[in-house]
């Protein structure tokens, strides 16, 4: 899918480009898989910023997907969508008793086109099936990390993981981050790659169009007062020097690890460093 260009008519077009939506089939979401969305601008259930730099941008509604197909499913695609809410495109599909879903739209899926779910769905590009199914070196994506929960993992545009290794009750799988992870074999993933895979290209080009989507300014904290960061004040030259980074609540960040002890840990098999260690 190509990357659409504007002519350099102002400073901001210059450098912007934008996404090509010659696959998508209609502008027209399924009203019963619709409902409102509230902008909490990053703030909590007690009010308080939990994520900086958020608020305003357009209005949205939420399309309310479908991550855990049941099992024997028949759908046939009707038509691929937009959704405001993520990178990837979604479908709209009808099963055998004539309900309707949206799901992830991978690299594959046109109008018209077939998918199953379930063990006994055939090894195609789209099928949703259990780990313990699928051919080892198989890409896949939309991955459940607990059997039965939904997909979790592997969602985002042009995003595929890759199954590594079947031993005992678990399989190995290669995460778009690099991270070598175990996954029970009863957990279902779908074959394919995740669509849209040229979002990642993107250059927004304009400070307008940022927060359009909900982002708002970031100031950096060097050039803050001392009371407002920990990097800010100094009587000129260099501001923060000999300084530690840390977050605007004093909290040491970059390289800082933030991370617990997790349980989930004991599935990690190689971590993403380890990944970036060896290119």
């Amino acid at each position: 899918m190509p990357i659409k260009a504007y002519n350099p008519t102002t400073p901001a077009r210059r450098g912007m480009t934008s996404e090509d939506y010659s696959q998508i089939t209609t502008r027209k979401p399924l009203k019963s898989l619709v409902k409102s969305k509230k902008q909490n601008a990053g703030r909590n259930n007690k009010g308080r910023i939990t994520v900086r730099h958020r608020g305003g941008g357009v209005k949205r509604h939420y399309r309310l997907m479908n991550h855990n197909l049941a099992d024997g499913l028949k759908l046939t695609v009707e038509e691929i969508e937009y959704d405001p809410n993520r990178s990837a495109r979604i479908a709209r599909v009808k099963d055998q008793h004539g309900l309707y879903h949206y799901v992830l739209a991978d690299t594959s899926m046109t109008k018209g086109k077939t998918i199953e779910s379930g063990a006994s769905a055939p090894i195609e590009t789209s099928n949703r099936m259990p780990l313990s199914k699928i051919p080892v070196g198989t890409q896949i994506y939309a991955i459940e990390i607990h059997p039965g929960k939904g997909s979790q993992m592997v969602r985002s545009a042009g995003t595929k993981a890759q199954l590594m290794a079947k031993e005992g009750d678990y399989a190995q799988v290669r995460l778009p981050s690099g991270e070598v992870r175990r996954f029970r074999l009863e957990a279902t993933a779908a074959i394919g790659v995740v669509g849209n895979v040229q979002h990642q290209n993107i250059k927004v080009g304009s400070a307008g169009r940022n927060r359009r989507k909900g982002i708002r300014p970031t100031v950096r904290g060097v050039v803050m007062n001392a009371a407002d960061h920990p990097h800010g004040g100094g009587d000129g030259g260099r501001h923060g020097a000999g300084k530690a980074p840390r977050t605007p609540w004093g909290q040491l960040t970059l390289g800082y690890r933030t991370r617990r002890r997790k349980d989930s840990n004991r599935l990690i098999v190689r971590t993403r460093h380890d990944a970036k260690r060896k290119r």
